[in-house]
């Protein structure tokens, strides 16, 4: 086993962040910048464990640290990291359902079959049951889909043929109907696929038991109890052995209940991933429902960045690619239309939109069965995680050492003839003592040490990071936080940078048109058409009626008419009906020929309408600036034709006035074409490039999206928490501007100059070098492009930034996968930027951001909080038995009691000091850098004034005990050693204890500060200390104690009770700002080069 003499332990940061997290010092964040670092932190190429990121790190990498891990419990330790092997086993599934689909349905539909008939089976799972009024059976459906054979569907008559089976209309979709989903789920399955079962409780149980040092103790305590029972009968006999095996077995469970609570959060939390909200036509309305909801015979509208919720036939659609790299393996785009019509569940809308009819759900698609035959994988490093193993490791090897060391000193001690038992003879003696009894006493010393390994060698720490980020993510579910991968939630802690969109993220994403510019004026009422002539009423109604992937929905009970799409299109769509649009009219008049959808990198749509026979007509829709400048004329108030030149400027001004008011400008054009230049061949007509010149500007209209409330207050936060906001927007220079100074991203008009405020195509256009030196100033980005953002992501990040980004886009997955952290909005996300994200914001708002860095900081805050509690128990416990064991030759702490002890720092410390929640104090420091040290200048400090107190007071009970406690004189003195022995357990479990509200707050005086917001905390300590009661009252015999007298248990108090003081004391000791791990690896480093000198 290789380990690394600076595991973890020594690991320190790129950044100059030094003791700034709850265990840190408060240095201003204005004052430090990620490149101002210390000379001699860096990082050590060397160190398997100093793996900063671990987001898009090599298998190597990650195996790499693995293997120089110091493991008791491999199944245990590395439960929650990434499976190694998963594409691999993912590759070889998804295979052979691909060659063997059939076979594999009708082996899991028996499976099914069975489970319900005895009554195992789920609702949710089973399959279908009754192939109810439909003129099609399910398994011609599955076959078709399936071999996506052409000849069948033609034979059902082609889509129409099929739908009209299904009894669905393509327009108008299923009825919006319980009886009718409930029918066809009944008929054709539903949207679901059995899950692989979790591991069970007992399976938790097995791998508690996997540790090597418990199996070794239980072998102990097996010799042990025959031994016992063999020389002192069974009435006695059985104490020694029984006590250590029962104190193992609660081990244990507690460890298994721990990990299997653990489990289960994951599992909720996996489950909230995968329930994908979607839109279909019921009705003829535009719904939204679970994935887990859509039925054989929904009509299902596709856009870009959308997952394909079920297998299907394309409808109609426009330029419609579809990546099926997920199923077929092949990572190229395929383009859908009737002559490639079918569609298959779980691939991604790479490009343009469309519609689709739902002919297959759940296990009667390829990807249901794919799901239903792989397990989640909820593994996953992170950094924190990594580094901790390298601090186990370290801790370890110290641990096993001192193991060592005590169990060759007992044993020369004993077979020497200094070693007394309790009534003071003389424990072996030479030829008299018998076999028997040596092999007990021997079993007794290397219970003893194997038990101190136990305690040395922190299993847990590691995992006291899942157990936080577990509950992190829980808790961060309420916050609109939804974590996709564990690394993010720690990482974001370290973040010194957010670039976030402004719509719907520092904006509300409520939208309405507020200002209109039409007919060559502006128009006194934004949606009042009076002062329009008809033909431009006209022209403005059929371009945003056909231009859309909006709708507009009449209720037959007369009731409010409902509009849907993106907030842009609803804000348009709401406008032009108020213009007097007849939407359903426009387009059952005009027919859409070809469709250029709306693109974040051209920020303008396009489609071309056919009016009767003769008549094309071209509309686009986009950025006011962008759609202007390809305007050679506009339509005035009388329907007249008019050249733009003289008007030009004065559209101009009208943009920048809108946009300086914070309004999103959008402008409305046409021209029209002729049919003989439209291509008459399909294969040409998705070839053809819509022309985008000589537009007759139609409208511009002025899009209010107010800021959010409480967005100004959010970045005021962030910016005292030293995380600079960045804005970066497809919107105008002077809308962002506005918003921005409104957010409080910019502080003041002066600020506003190049290039803190930058269009992304002036920063696109700079070199390389020139970009990294302009990232640092950018504070707003207008009229950005997605591949402005992973241009600004990456100059940052090649900065020393950690850059968390948000987006929402199809096209902003690449920002999204580079960026340390990406944040993709849950409300108007793509399903293509959730999967390419790390943390999904449910709500959309920036506000949720700054929690989620709140929570960052916290779990590192809560790991560090373990850290120092588990290293006091550490150096004590071992200091006072290894000096007991080489002066005495007998222990203090016995096997039973350490197990308790390692019971209450392991798991009851972690659960306690773990779940600590977040306080305002955490955003008044600089982020945590990279490497920072696990073990700061401060936590040295505590740690050291509370182990060298602990260490003091127990060692002068060891060794004085009985003159001090008044037992010196007592006539029996096996039973004083007893009750010295007990002082000694029950003063050292209630310095922990006290200790442990030290652990609370390692830079603040008040560690009682938020003590009542942590129920669990409270709930813990008050448990250990009753059960503290129990164990040294009641079961004397059976922990090596007896029971002590009210006088003793305030003693033990007042002992603990000296902690608090204490540490008030010691946090007025001043540390170095320079990390211990500096002057720890300045010897190693010399060495290592001389070495290769």
């Amino acid at each position: 086993m290789s380990t690394s003499a600076n595991n973890g332990l020594l690991l320190t940061s790129m950044s100059g962040r030094h003791d700034n997290m709850e265990a840190g010092g408060s240095a201003k964040p204005e004052d430090v910048h990620p490149s101002d670092h210390h000379e001699q932190l860096e990082h050590d190429p060397d160190d398997p464990f100093d793996l900063d990121n671990t987001k898009n790190a090599s298998a190597d990498s990650l195996r790499r640290w693995r293997q120089a891990s110091l493991v008791l419990n491999a199944s245990r330790r590395f439960r929650y990291t990434l499976d190694l092997n998963k594409e691999e086993h993912y590759e070889n599934r998804r295979r052979m359902i691909r060659a063997h689909a059939q076979v594999i349905r009708a082996a899991l539909l028996f499976k099914l079959a069975g489970e319900q008939q005895t009554g195992f089976g789920s609702a949710s799972s089973t399959p279908a049951i009754s192939p109810g009024n439909f003129d099609i059976d399910l398994e011609k459906l599955v076959s078709m889909t399936r071999n996506q054979n052409m000849s069948s569907l033609q034979q059902h008559g082609g889509v129409k043929g099929v739908a009209e089976k299904l009894k669905s209309n393509l327009e108008q979709g299923i009825e919006e109907d319980e009886k009718e989903v409930t029918d066809r789920k009944n008929a054709f399955g539903s949207n679901t696929y059995p899950k692989k079962k979790g591991k069970s409780f007992y399976m938790f149980l097995w791998e508690a038991w996997q540790d090597l040092t418990l199996i070794i103790l239980i072998i102990a305590a097996i010799t042990s109890l025959a031994l016992g029972i063999k020389t002192e009968g069974l009435k006695e006999g059985w104490l020694d052995g029984g006590s250590i095996a029962f104190a193992v077995l609660l081990v244990i469970i507690v460890t298994a209940v721990s990990d299997y609570r653990q489990s289960l959060q994951f599992q909720n939390l996996n489950d909230e991933k995968r329930n994908i909200q979607l839109e279909v036509m019921r009705g003829g309305r535009t719904v939204k429902i679970s994935i887990y909801d859509v039925v054989v015979g929904d009509v299902v509208p596709l856009r870009i960045g959308d997952q394909v919720p079920a297998d299907g036939v394309l409808i109609s659609g426009h330029s419609l690619a579809i990546d099926e790299s997920s199923m077929t393996g092949e990572s190229k785009i395929v383009n859908k239309d009737q002559k490639s019509p079918f569609l298959m569940s779980g691939c991604k809308v790479a490009d343009g939109v469309g519609n689709m009819l739902v002919t297959g759900v759940g296990i009667n698609t390829e990807w249901g069965l794919l799901m239903a035959s792989i397990s989640e994988d909820t593994g996953e490093e992170t950094p924190l995680q990594v580094r901790l193993n390298g601090l186990a490791t370290f801790i370890g090897i110290v641990g096993l050492t001192v193991a060592v060391v005590v169990l060759v000193a007992l044993l020369v001690r004993y077979f020497t003839g200094t070693t007394q038992d309790s009534n003071g003879a003389t424990q072996f003696v030479k030829g008299k003592t018998s076999i028997s009894d040596i092999v007990d006493d021997c079993v007794k010393i290397f219970t003893i040490a194997v038990t101190i390994v136990v305690v040395a060698v922190p299993e847990g720490l590691p995992l006291a990071v899942t157990l936080t980020l577990a509950y992190s993510m829980r808790k961060m579910m309420a916050d609109k936080a939804l974590v996709r991968r564990l690394s993010a939630c720690e990482t974001m802690g370290s973040a010194t940078t957010i670039c976030s969109d402004k719509t719907g993220t520092l904006t509300l994403n409520q939208m309405t048109v507020v200002e209109t510019y039409a007919g060559g004026s502006k128009m006194d009422v934004a949606d009042n058409p009076s002062g329009l002539h008809p033909k431009l009423v006209t022209l403005i109604s059929e371009g945003v009626a056909q231009n859309t992937t909006g709708n507009v929905f009449h209720p037959k009970d007369g009731g409010e008419v409902e509009i849907s799409g993106s907030p842009t299109e609803k804000a348009i769509l709401s406008w032009a009906y108020k213009l007097g649009m007849k939407f359903d009219t426009i387009r059952s008049e005009s027919a859409i020929i070809h469709a250029f959808p709306f693109n974040s990198e051209k920020k303008r749509g396009g489609v071309a309408v056919l009016r009767g026979d003769s008549e094309v007509f071209i509309h686009w829709k986009g950025a006011a600036e962008i759609v202007l400048a390809c305007c050679t004329q506009y339509m005035d108030s009388n329907g007249t034709l008019q050249p733009i030149d003289s008007q030009k400027e004065f559209f101009r001004l009208a943009i920048d006035a809108m946009a300086k008011n914070s309004l999103r400008c959008v402008a409305i054009a046409c021209r029209t074409q002729e049919l003989s230049q439209v291509p008459k061949e399909q294969e040409d007509l998705d070839k053809w490039t819509l022309p985008e010149d000589e537009l007759t500007l139609l409208a511009i209209v002025g899009i209010k999206d107010p800021c959010r409330p409480g967005v100004r207050e959010a970045v005021r936060i962030c910016t005292s928490a030293g995380v600079k906001v960045r804005m970066v927007t497809g919107d105008n220079i002077q809308t962002a501007k506005a918003i921005a100074l409104e957010c409080g991203i910019l502080a003041s008009d002066t600020e506003a100059v190049e290039p803190t405020i930058i269009e992304g195509k002036v920063f696109r256009e700079l070199s390389e070098k020139e970009r990294e030196q302009v990232a640092k100033k950018i504070t707003v980005m207008g009229r950005s492009s997605p591949n402005d953002k992973l241009l600004l992501v990456q100059a940052l990040r090649k900065n020393g930034d950690v850059v968390a980004v948000t987006g929402d886009g199809t096209n902003d997955a690449p920002a999204l996968h580079e960026a340390d952290i990406g944040l993709s909005m849950g409300i108007s996300g793509t399903e293509v930027a959730k999967e390419s994200s790390d943390i999904i914001i449910l709500d959309d708002n920036f506000a949720s951001v700054v929690k989620v860095v709140r929570w960052g900081r916290s779990v590192y805050a809560n790991i560090q909080k373990f850290i120092q509690f588990q290293l006091t128990v550490n150096v004590a416990a071992l200091i006072i038995n290894v000096v007991a064991a080489m002066s005495s030759g007998d222990v203090p702490l016995k096997a039973v009691q350490l197990l308790w002890v390692n019971l209450i720092m392991d798991t009851l410390g972690a659960l306690a000091l773990a779940t600590e929640p977040p306080t305002d104090h955490l955003m008044h420091r600089t982020p945590v850098g990279r490497r920072e040290p696990l073990i700061t200048n401060i936590m040295w400090r505590n740690l050291l004034v509370q182990s060298l107190y602990q260490v003091a007071v127990l060692l002068v009970l060891n060794f004085a005990g009985l003159s001090i406690l008044g037992l010196s004189q007592d006539s029996n003195h096996a039973h004083a050693v007893e009750v010295k022995n007990t002082m000694i357990f029950n003063a050292f479990v209630m310095c922990q204890i006290f200790n442990e509200f030290n652990a609370r707050k390692p830079d603040e005086m008040n560690v009682f500060s938020g003590v009542s917001k942590n129920p669990l905390f409270v709930a813990i300590v008050g448990v250990t200390f009753v059960l503290q009661i129990i164990i040294v009252t009641f079961l004397g015999e059976f922990a090596h104690t007896v029971a002590l007298s009210w006088q003793l248990w305030l003693a033990s108090i007042v002992i603990g009770l000296v902690s608090w003081p204490l540490a008030v004391v010691g946090k007025l000791i001043p540390v170095p700002k320079t990390p211990m791990s500096v002057y720890f690896k300045k010897p190693f480093r010399k060495y290592k080069a001389s070495r290769n000198a």
